[in-house]
């Protein structure tokens, strides 16, 4: 698409460019994802006053999206900026706020839009407020997998024993006792398969995903008995 300038960060999938003031390149390695078509998921939350980045230009490696300023709520821990109760708020909120956009695809009004894989280092803290990134794994189905899905990322670090496991705990406590939770037994269970054929996990990261399933169970408050057994 462009020649790319300032390398400003690296995830385990893609790179981001500065481009100017206003503007980010954000591209792909290895053939991961269809860009345009995470352009249209963001296009269309962002229609339904969802804070997701504005975007400009998607080719399927590349994306020209708003440039946010502000850390991420996981540098926002490290910088001592954040409590994990407040960040917790903060996940159950914009995952209520999602499940709230209409389908763009689906008639069936079941189906909302997920994110599968909302979590700390996805949510950037910017003068506006909390903006959700990287739509990259976005799909239409039930509120119950994206629910799966973060409690479940949140978990896999909670059972670590690496330098965030604590406050990745009470982050995922706070997330699912702030009112009643959308996590399903179904969910739950799939977000755990998922994450167990993801191509970017580590064998150590697959090998604790029952800890960390049997983790979001004990935290789930009695009035979210859904997911169970």
């Amino acid at each position: 698409m462009r020649s790319t300038g300032r390398l400003l960060g690296s995830g385990r999938s893609a790179d981001v460019y500065e481009i100017d003031e206003a503007w980010v390149l954000r591209r792909t390695r290895g053939g991961w994802g269809d860009a345009t078509a995470e352009a249209a998921v963001m296009a269309h939350v962002r229609g339904h006053d969802f804070p997701a980045p504005g975007v400009r230009l998607a080719t399927r490696t590349d994306l020209v999206m708003e440039r946010l300023s502000g850390p991420t709520m996981l540098e926002a821990f490290v910088a001592g900026e954040l409590d994990p109760q407040e960040a917790g708020v903060t996940l159950a909120r914009l995952l209520r706020a999602l499940h709230a956009v209409p389908a763009r695809l689906s008639a069936d009004p079941a189906v909302r839009v997920l994110h599968l894989d909302l979590h700390p280092d996805n949510v950037m803290l910017t003068p506006e407020g909390p903006k959700v990134i990287d739509w990259a794994n976005a799909e239409e189905g039930p509120p119950g997998l994206d629910w799966g899905m973060s409690a479940v990322i949140l978990a896999q670090v909670a059972v670590s024993g690496e330098a965030h496991a604590q406050v990745a705990r009470e982050t995922l406590a706070a997330m699912l006792g702030d009112g009643p939770s959308g996590v399903t037994d179904t969910g739950l269970r799939e977000a755990r398969q998922r994450r167990a054929v993801n191509p970017t996990m580590t064998e150590t990261e697959v090998q604790i995903l029952g800890e960390a399933e049997e983790l979001v169970r004990r935290l789930l408050p009695p009035f979210s008995g859904s997911a169970r057994p």
